[in-house]
């Protein structure tokens, strides 16, 4: 499904929610959310990943048979529409089963397989790449935080493996915003690097985030440059997916990185 370390790929955010900290929304309808994948395709967009909850700091979590009422018909239109990889957005085994059974293509889990521990199993059975992410309640740390990430990350892809999830469907996430303050999501930015010593494809997900309307003071739509400039910093540092809103400008922003520092699947910053 992928070259990594050929070229940066890029994933097209498509929230279906009433309350997503961005977009929250505006795609709730189902021809506005197809129209909308449509779109991020055509301005270059490798994956699409489709969303039914909100995971801002302090969404309410909702049921299983809610969030698949919002997805589902999302996903049986752009199985037909669009010839693009389908992500969802979920931690829920149950709502992974139903989208994978629909032909969805990637598991997006924010809690990295470790808040439904049928999740794994689920992805396995299926054969699908799964992104694992690192994510935990509160932003207290009792050591390092890139080594206690790299320990959550380590857990997530021993849980991947006893379910029998190959190691080629497996890709990382630091979860910048997730647990993390400010400036620790600046400090786990600086050091991005570091993760890849696990071995496995790195994601990045800054897209209008919180720590860049931070340093910018500017709402979430306008914080594109910002998202940019993260995105640069992150495939010099070896990220090979960046999750965004913005398809278009951080597909040019990233083309442009790799076509300078990208030779033979390696990153040269030296």
């Amino acid at each position: 499904m992928f070259e990594f370390g050929k070229r940066t790929y890029i994933m097209g955010i498509l929230n279906v929610t009433p309350d997503s900290f961005s977009d929250g929304g505006e795609y709730f309808e189902i021809s506005k959310a197809v129209k909308h994948a449509k779109e991020m395709v055509k301005e270059g967009a490798d994956i699409i990943d489709v969303g039914g909850e909100s995971t801002r700091p302090g969404a309410i979590e909702i049921s299983a048979e809610e969030e698949l009422s919002r997805v589902l018909p999302v996903i049986k239109e752009l199985v037909k529409e669009i010839d693009v990889p389908i992500s969802v957005d979920t931690y829920k085994s149950k709502v992974a089963e139903e989208v994978l059974k629909l032909g969805a293509h990637i598991i997006n889990d924010v809690w990295g397989l470790q808040r439904d521990k049928n999740m794994a199993n689920v992805v396995a059975r299926y054969n699908v790449p799964v992104i694992i992410m690192h994510n935990q309640r509160g932003t207290e740390y009792k050591k390092d935080i890139i080594e206690s990430i790299k320990d959550f990350l380590k857990e997530s892809i021993r849980i991947a493996k006893e379910a029998g999830i190959k190691d080629e469907n497996i890709i990382i996430d630091p979860g910048i915003g997730f647990g993390k303050t400010p400036e620790q999501n600046m400090e786990v930015m600086r050091r991005l690097s570091e993760l890849k010593e696990l071995g496995y494809p790195l994601l990045l997900g800054t897209s209008r985030k919180s720590m860049i309307g931070k340093i910018l003071d500017l709402p979430p739509k306008e914080r594109v440059e910002g998202t940019i400039a993260t995105t640069v910093m992150g495939i010099l540092q070896g990220v090979d997916i960046v999750r965004v809103h913005d398809v278009k400008e951080n597909l040019r922003a990233a083309r442009v990185v790799d076509a300078i520092f990208r030779k033979d699947g390696i990153i040269w910053t030296k």
